[in-house]
Parts: structure tokens; sequence; C-alpha cells
């Protein structure tokens, strides 16, 4: 494999200057973002902000977008809980240990997916198994932070389903604290305010920042986040936050958790993934640049292996922070390695008065973000495009809210999978003829029957899966030959895709048993890959060279070409039968070759 980390040759005060601003903007939303996200993952908060330094810096370097952010996501956070849930929440060292160990076993896997070019199986994860997947995790974060917004205390553990913990909490939990529901109430509505000034007169998008700020100086206002003469504070308080920058760390665990880590791993892979190079794509598509996805693929799996060993939750692109790093007018991907160096300043001189966020604040911060991962358009959209659809998207969504979200993402894919080798081995056949004007086009029922000459179209996947529908319409060509008549035979196969041994071998059967029957086949349309599977198993060896139509160039029709050639020899076959001549035979083919074609097929 060859990927190229070329930098661009020019780069001015203008376009630096650019993604200084940008990369200032971003920090700002990077830094409580990474607080939230580490809660929705279970951990400390520290972890999440060492990710929107260490993950950030890592694939804005070795990356290929010039504007897209990665770092701590709700998804991914979302499908990091899930997978970690096995562990019990009290047992801080083994969860923390896991959580690095899974960033790294991330890292391998996409980079594994990178090094072997296998970036397209992010296609099988369909449209409904994101909408799914983004559905049941806005769900559980919405209900996850239920609890922290009313100031109780969540009842259970992680291996219970979140319907029946957040009812053990509300029905056998503590009783709610007003305190929390003031701040948390606050939160939602300072955010969706400042939100809308932020949009409406395009202000920096440190709303997100300011919500913490402002549920900060509301709890030490009114005393609550200063402790008493035992030690403890009025309201919950954010956890410590230390002002240092992450050290490199060997994650330990036992190979058993390494099993149990895996599923969840090879799901936060995929999806972030899709994540990343989706968002990629989005603003590739407005900015006209040629995004090597291949690369980006190799840095997204770089960032989170060297985030394992860094002590930060495994992350993907952001679509908040990458919209805002496009918006604020990044240049290239210099502004992710400036958002990732301020979010370290912040850190170093600001982290300790993190701790005076309260955990109410932030859950109300969350219930909004929950909220807004939603899109019910899609949803809707989705669940009445087809059955099919439907059926993925409620699946996903239902294992994701029942079980737990790693599953869900699986079960999702190979439901999808599952579902789409049906529809995919449809292989289609539809009879042509040739009407008096001299056009190839699908024969109706009105038209009279050819029993000299069979043309047939297939069309669709020519793989193994097909062979069924290919055997049906074969046997029909048999009947047509045997029954009917039918002297010549063209099998167009043009419109065939992706044909493999099993199903040429099956064609080159029927090749061979109608020749030997006195038949003559003409294959029309030939694409190049059908044309060398043919040579491989040796047919092109004994079948005729002038019976194979191979696909033309632009403004050349190789279907025309075989279907005159089949009327010619049907026109020397009847010139030379009883009553035929020499000159008979000369006058049907210059018939025939002054009789212009043409097609609507």
């Amino acid at each position: 494999m060859s990927i190229s980390f070329r930098p661009k040759l020019r780069y001015d005060w203008p376009t630096g200057r650019a993604d200084l601003i940008a990369g200032i903007t971003v920090a700002a939303v990077a830094l409580p973002e990474g607080i939230a996200y580490a809660l929705i993952a279970g951990v400390d908060p520290k972890y999440g902000v060492y990710s929107a330094i260490v993950v950030t810096a890592i694939a804005s370097i070795f990356g290929s977008s010039s504007q897209l952010i990665n770092g701590p996501t709700s998804a991914i956070s979302l499908l990091v809980f899930s997978s970690l849930a096995f562990i019990d929440q009290d047992n801080r060292n083994v969860l923390f240990e896991s959580l690095f160990a899974l960033g790294v076993l991330v890292g391998i896997i996409q980079i594994l997916i990178a090094v072997l070019r296998l970036g397209d199986l992010t296609r099988y994860i369909s449209e409904s198994v994101i909408l799914g997947f983004i559905a049941a995790a806005a769900l559980q974060l919405l209900l996850g932070q239920i609890p922290d917004a009313l100031g109780i205390k969540n009842k259970g553990n992680g291996k219970m389903n979140i319907l029946h913990r957040l009812y053990l909490t509300l029905f056998h939990g503590d009783r709610i604290a007003y305190r929390a529901v003031i701040l948390s109430v606050t939160a939602v509505v300072a955010a969706i305010l400042l939100r809308r000034l932020v949009k409406r007169f395009g202000l920096p998008h440190i709303d997100l920042l300011l919500v913490l700020i402002v549920g900060g100086i509301i709890a030490y206002s009114f005393g609550w986040s200063t402790p008493n003469s035992h030690g403890k504070t009025a309201v919950e308080l954010s956890a410590n936050i230390p002002a240092s920058l992450p050290g490199f760390h060997i994650p330990t665990i036992t190979p058993g958790t390494v099993g149990h880590l895996t599923s969840g791993a090879f799901a936060i892979a995929f999806i972030g993934l899709l994540e990343a190079i989706s968002i990629a794509k989005s603003i590739a598509h407005q900015t006209q640049q040629k995004v090597d996805y291949n690369r980006q693929i190799l840095a997204e799996g770089l960032s989170n292996l060297v985030g394992g060993f860094f002590q930060s939750v495994p992350g993907s692109g952001s679509l908040t922070r990458s919209a805002i790093n496009y918006q604020a007018g990044a240049r290239s991907r210099f502004s992710g390695i400036v958002a990732a160096v301020v979010v370290g300043i912040a850190l170093l001189l600001f982290g300790p008065l993190l701790r005076y966020v309260p955990e109410a604040s932030l859950a109300g911060l969350l219930l909004v973000i929950a909220v807004r991962l939603i899109d019910v358009r899609r949803l809707w959209a989705t669940l009445r495009t087809s059955r099919v659809d439907a059926a993925v998207l409620v699946v996903t969504f239902v294992t994701g809210v029942w079980i737990n979200l790693d599953k869900a993402v699986l079960l999702g894919v190979a439901l999808s999978i599952v579902l789409f080798v049906p529809r995919a081995a449809k292989l289609q056949a539809s009879e042509l003829t040739v009407s008096d004007e001299g056009v190839v086009r699908g024969r109706t029922a009105a038209d009279p029957e050819d029993r000299d000459i069979a043309i047939y179209d297939l069309e669709g996947e020519l793989f193994f899966g097909a062979l069924p529908e290919l055997d049906r319409y074969l046997d029909a060509l048999h009947e047509r030959i045997h029954t009917d008549g039918a002297q010549v035979v063209v099998l167009r196969l043009k419109r065939v895709r992706h044909p493999d041994a099993v199903t040429i071998d099956r064609i080159a059967d029927f090749l061979r048993e109608e020749t030997d029957a006195g038949a003559t086949i003409l294959l029309a349309g030939v694409r190049p890959d059908t044309l060398t599977i043919l040579h491989n198993i040796g047919l092109t060896k004994w079948f005729p060279a002038e019976q194979i139509f191979p696909e033309q160039q632009r403004g050349h029709s190789a279907t025309l070409a075989a279907v005159r050639y089949a009327r010619e020899l049907i026109a020397i076959a009847k010139a030379d039968g009883p009553g035929g001549s020499t000159e008979a035979a000369e006058a049907a083919l210059d018939k025939e070759e002054s009789t212009p074609l043409y097609y609507l097929v």
C-alpha cells in the first residue's frame, strides 16, 4: 500500500491566520464536549479532554480532509459505555484500563481496514442502521442523564437494561433535589437561547462553554459548590480535572477482558469510520477538495491507537466541530492541530476550575445534545420508504435500547446484508425483438414471435446467489430452441455485473450443450470482466470467436452487430435450403447489410 503524506507546498500568512481563528473557535466547543462525552462513556471527564487533544491532533496530522475535526463524539461515547458495561463501575482501575485497551483495539482494526483497503465495507452499514443506532443512542443518552438532572443517584448497574435502571432510580431511589433541577433546567434553557443567538448574529460557537460557566456561577453564587464542614457540597460537582497533559501509558488487562471488548471494538471501528468518512465527503462536496479516503481511514486508526496509549476516549469525526471548523474559515488540517493545542493550554490554565461545574448543568446540556441528535424527518421518511428499511431501523433501535448499542450495530449490519443478498440476486431477463422498422426493442405481447431468432437480455448481479434465476432463464431459452425451433440465439450480457466462476461456468455449459445440439449462440455486449473469465475457464479455446461480440466503444453497438450477424446467418440458411441458390443467398446478404438497425434497449 502506498499512501502519501506530502503536505501542501504553499502555506502563507492568510491561510495560517484563518486556521488559527478556526482552531481557537473549535477549541471553545471541544473542551466542554470532551467533558460531556467522557461522562456519557461513563469514565473520568479528563479522558474526554485528553481525547480532544491527542485524537484530534493525530488525526489532523495524518488525515486527508482539510476541515474534518476528530475527537470524542456522542455516538462513539455511547458505544464505549455499552462496551464497558460488563465492568463494575466501582472498579475504576479496571474500567479505565479497559477504556484505553478498547481505544487500542479500535485503532488496530481501523488500521487493518486501511492497509487491506477494506474501507468499502462501510457501505454495508445502511442508512437505516445508522438512523436506528442514532435514535437508540439519543434515547439512551437522554434517559441516562435524567438521574443527574434530578440530583439523584443511579440505581442498578451497567449490565441492566437502561429502562430497568431508570425505573429503579425513579421509584426506588433518592428524593429529587430541587437545586439540581434548577441547574439542569437553567442549562437547557441557556443552551437553547444561546444557540439561537449564535445562529442569529453569527457569533463564535461558545454557547456550550457558556452553559457550563453559567451553571458554575449560579452554583458558586448560592454556595452550592462550596464544601461544608464535612467536605460535602449541596450539589454534585464534576470530577476534578488536573492541570496536566496526558502521559504515555500501556494498558494492562487480562485476555478475558480483551474478548469482552472485541465486539464493541468492531462496532466502534465501523461506526467511527462511517461518521468520519461521511462528514469528510459532505465537506469535500462543498470545498471541491479531493480527499484520499483510505488515507483518512488510516488516520482514524492511528489517532485511536495513539489515543489508547495516552489515556483517551476513542473518537471519530465530529459533525459539530467539523462544521464549526469549516464555517470559521479553516483552510487546512493545521486548524485541527491548533484546536488540540488550545485545548491543552486551557487544560493547563483552567483545568482545576472545571471541577466547579455542577453535574446537573452537564446533564441539562447533554439532554439538549440528545434531542439534537434525532432527525425526525429522516426517521419518518425511512420508515415510510420500504418495509426492509423500516425493519432494519426498528430492529437496530429496539436492540440498542433493550440490549446494548454495539450489538445493535452488529445486528443491524448483519440484517442489512441478509436482506440485501436476495435483492442483489435478482437477475432479470427480457426478450427483445426486431420491429419492421429495424428497431431492436423489448418484445410486447402484441409482437409476433420470431421463430428463427431469439434475443434475450440479461440484467443484474451475475454472482452465485443469482444461479437459480439464471437456470430458469437458460431453461426458457432451451425451450425456445428445441420446442419453437429457434436457430440462432442472441444472449445480451452488456448489463450483467460482477460475474463469478459459478455463473460463467453455467453459461459455458449451456453454450456447449446447445452448440452440440446444432444451435448457434451469439454473445452480445460482453464486458471486459466477463470476457476475462470466459478466457480463464477455457471457453474461447472451443467456442467460435466470431460468435462473441465484446462491448464496443461509444457510438458502436455490439448488440446490433450480433443481431445483424444472426439475421445474415438465417438469410444464408434459407437461401441454402430447398429451392435456394447462390444468387439468392448473395441477394439476401445484400439486403441485410443495407437494412439499417437501431435499438431502444
